[in-house]
């Protein structure tokens, strides 16, 4: 399991965040951090919300 997405889950589930905004907020975070590419379990989820 990835740190970013356990981390976001265990926000979640004890409520502190809100999970479609945090996910954008860290695949956004990590693309201008400078990845060309990025591979992640949230990928699916991310998919879901862009549209």
């Amino acid at each position: 399991m990835s740190g970013e997405y356990a981390m976001v889950k265990a926000a979640v589930a004890n409520g502190w965040v809100d999970e479609p905004r945090v996910v954008m907020e860290t695949l956004t975070s990590i693309r201008r951090a400078g990845a060309d590419i990025i591979i992640t379990y949230f990928a699916r989820y991310a998919s879901s919300l862009l549209k």
